[in-house]
């Protein structure tokens, strides 16, 4: 057989693989806080499939004091193309210029909820009064370090009368500690509890002392991929995304 007779064909081949959008073969690192983790979770496989992008995924949370939340990775030098985090963290990482100027997208909003360990009685939290009778009774209360648990902290308790109360049986181990038996209730955003196995969700606190945590995504400044980090946020924030935010307790967000 002539050799020479597949030398066209090869290079066919080559210039046809060589055509291809660069962004067919881009890698994506993605840096994200808890919320939205779980619809990202169902979205992500579909995303990586139909655009042929690979995406790493480590996490933080969008506030706090500690060193791995989101903002303390970008201030230290941590390399990544987007976040996804609770919109009052991704503010402040706007003001400090560390996002892409106009790339930053609203993806999902989610309601506070309450969750008991699986196969506790579930407490009346029915009106303002129930729900902080339900969180006097209990013996600890769980919820997150960062933005919503700041609301708790900060705002909600004292509103309420029983911070200084609440601050001795309070921990921000999250639903996975009322999972493991070391805490007796979770206040977290719903799409935080509804993932953890072994917890029951009771539902949404009241309408008068709740708090919509919305979610949302941008691109990094300094991003070496920021167009394939708009392909992935666009496709997060598209319809495709409704079933896996719905799923997860989530809605897609109402423009602000």
């Amino acid at each position: 057989m002539n050799r020479r007779s597949h030398a066209p064909r090869v290079a066919f081949v080559i210039t046809a693989v060589l055509a291809l959008p660069t962004a067919s073969f881009g890698q994506v690192k993605v840096i994200i806080s808890g919320g939205f983790s779980a619809a990202y979770r169902e979205l992500l496989p579909e995303f990586e499939r139909t655009s042929g992008v690979t995406v790493t995924t480590t996490t933080g949370a969008s506030q706090g004091n500690g060193p791995n939340t989101i903002g303390a990775q970008l201030r230290r030098g941590v390399v990544t193309d987007v976040v996804i985090m609770n919109r009052v963290g991704l503010n402040e990482l706007i003001a400090e210029g560390r996002i892409v100027a106009g790339t930053d997208v609203d993806l999902a909003q989610t309601y506070l909820g309450l969750a008991v360990r699986a196969g506790a009685p579930k407490p009346d939290i029915s009106t303002v009064d129930a729900f902080t009778q339900t969180l006097l009774r209990a013996k600890s209360v769980a919820f997150d370090g960062s933005t919503t648990g700041s609301y708790l902290t900060m705002k909600l308790f004292p509103r309420l009368g029983i911070a200084g109360l609440m601050a001795g049986k309070s921990t921000t181990s999250g639903a996975a500690a009322v999972a493991s038996g070391d805490a007796e209730i979770a206040v977290q955003p719903v799409s935080e509890l509804l993932p953890v196995r072994g917890v029951d969700f009771v539902g949404t606190i009241p309408a008068e002392v709740q708090y919509v945590a919305v979610f949302a995504a941008a691109v990094v400044a300094g991003s070496k991929e920021p167009d394939v980090s708009k392909r992935l946020i666009e496709f997060l924030s598209s319809e495709r995304a409704t079933a896996a935010l719905t799923k997860s307790g989530m809605e897609p967000s109402r423009p602000r």
